[in-house]
């Protein structure tokens, strides 16, 4: 019979260098004690919470990686529970030891325990083993969180409202264009 290396608990206020360390790639960014400070913050905030967690999976005693999971809504206007399984992430030198799948599994088991019937999770977009791993366990794409700085935002839509320019009745662009098809063509026919 053999034993799981895998063990989970709740974190407590002493996870957070630990958790800012698994994390700093989701987190504010910031220096890393402004980081802790945060999740410091967090867990102060989580302590007697019916309806936040955040979960830390150990392997063989050591820390492996965490969860926040929180009871919510599919979204402000969709007002079916969910419950919501954020930055489920494993440290590397622990992955493909089940420490992921714990984290999931803990995540089935409190949705259950609520009695809700759906869970839901992100996965950052770059990151292919965990947006697989998530595939692999019925996970599928809801929907894109697109995120940009204000302003970049801003700098984007004010160019948009401005009116194009034009040349002779044709946008510049389109001008442009013809242009460099015409440079190409001349190119082609030289060689």
């Amino acid at each position: 019979m053999s034993r799981s290396l895998v063990s989970l608990r709740m974190a407590v206020a002493a996870d957070a260098p630990a958790l800012a360390e698994l994390w700093s790639d989701v987190l504010r960014r910031t220096g890393p004690e402004d980081q802790v400070a945060d999740l410091e913050s967090v867990l102060a905030a989580l302590e007697g919470s019916t309806d936040q967690r955040i979960v830390v999976g150990e392997y063989d005693g050591e820390f492996a990686g965490a969860v926040h999971l929180q009871a919510t809504t599919m979204s402000a206007i969709n007002l079916e529970p969910v419950v919501r399984a954020l930055s489920p992430h494993v440290l590397p030198r622990f992955q493909r030891h089940g420490v992921g799948s714990a984290l999931m599994d803990a995540a089935v088991t409190w949705a259950e325990e609520l009695g809700i019937a759906h869970v839901a999770t992100a996965a950052v977009a770059g990151n292919r083993d965990a947006n697989r791993f998530m595939a692999r366990i019925a996970l599928g794409p809801y929907a894109v969180l697109r995120v940009a700085t204000t302003h970049a935002v801003r700098t984007r839509l004010s160019a948009q409202r401005r009116p194009a320019q034009t040349t002779g009745g044709r946008q510049l662009t389109q001008v442009l264009a013809a242009r460099r098809s015409m440079r190409r063509s001349r190119a082609t026919a030289e060689n």
